[in-house]
C-alpha cells in the first residue's frame, strides 16, 4: 500500500462515514446547550475525534494480535452501543419531561462522564474498521486514524453549531429532542449491526 490519492480519499470517506453518529450526538448536545462556548465545543468534538481515531487503531491491533478474540467480541458491539445510548438518551428524555436539573442558562450542561460514554457509544462500531485497514502497516493505519479524527472533529463542530442555532429556538424542549435523537441513534446502530 502507498500514500497515494486513493489512500487519502478512502481515509476521508471512512472518516465521514464513521462521524455520522458522532455528528448526530453533537447535534443533540448543541440542542441541549445552546449557549455553549467555543472551548467546550472543541472539547466535545475533540473527544469524539479521539475515540473515532482510537477505535480503528484498536481494531487494527486486534487483527494483528488477537483476531480470534476480537471476532467473538464483534457481535456484542451493537448491543453495547444500544445500551449506552438508550441510557444517556433516556436520562435526557426524562429530565426534559420533568423540566428539572437545569442551569441558570435554562439548559443542563453535558457532564464529562456522559461525554465519555457518548464517545464510546458512537465510536465502538469503528472497531471493525480495523479489519478494513488490516493490510496497512502501522504508520499507514495511524495516518488513516488521524485523518478520521480530523474529519470527525470538523463534522462534530458543524453538528454542535447547527444544534446550538436550532436549540435557541426550542430551548424548552431541547432535552426531549436530544434524548429522542440519542435513542434513535442507538436503535439505528443496533439494527444495522444485528439485522443488516
Amino acid at each position: 500500500m502507498n500514500y497515494d490519492a486513493a489512500f487519502f480519499i478512502n481515509s476521508i470517506l471512512l472518516g465521514v462515514g464513521l462521524a455520522m453518529d458522532a455528528f448526530s450526538v453533537s447535534l443533540a448536545n448543541g440542542l441541549n446547550e445552546p449557549k455553549m462556548k467555543a472551548g467546550r465545543m472543541s472539547l466535545i468534538a475533540g473527544v469524539f475525534a479521539i475515540f473515532q481515531a482510537a477505535m480503528p487503531m484498536i481494531g487494527w491491533t486486534c487483527v494483528h494480535t488477537v483476531v480470534q478474540y476480537f471476532s467473538a467480541f464483534e457481535k456484542f458491539i451493537p448491543w453495547i452501543a444500544l445500551i449506552l445510548l438508550l441510557y444517556i438518551g433516556g436520562k435526557m428524555l426524562i429530565e426534559g419531561i420533568k423540566g428539572g436539573d437545569e442551569t441558570e442558562e435554562g439548559v443542563k450542561n453535558l457532564a464529562f462522564g456522559a461525554l465519555m460514554v457518548q464517545g464510546v457509544a458512537t465510536s465502538i462500531d469503528a472497531l471493525s474498521v480495523g479489519f478494513t485497514i488490516a493490510d496497512y502497516n502501522f504508520m499507514m493505519a495511524l495516518v488513516c486514524a488521524l485523518i478520521i479524527a480530523i474529519v470527525t472533529f470538523g463534522i462534530c463542530i458543524a453538528g454542535l453549531i447547527i444544534g446550538k442555532k436550532v436549540g435557541t429556538k426550542i430551548a424548552g424542549k431541547a432535552n426531549i429532542l436530544g434524548g429522542v435523537i440519542l435513542i434513535g441513534i442507538g436503535i439505528e446502530i443496533f439494527v444495522k449491526g444485528v439485522f443488516l
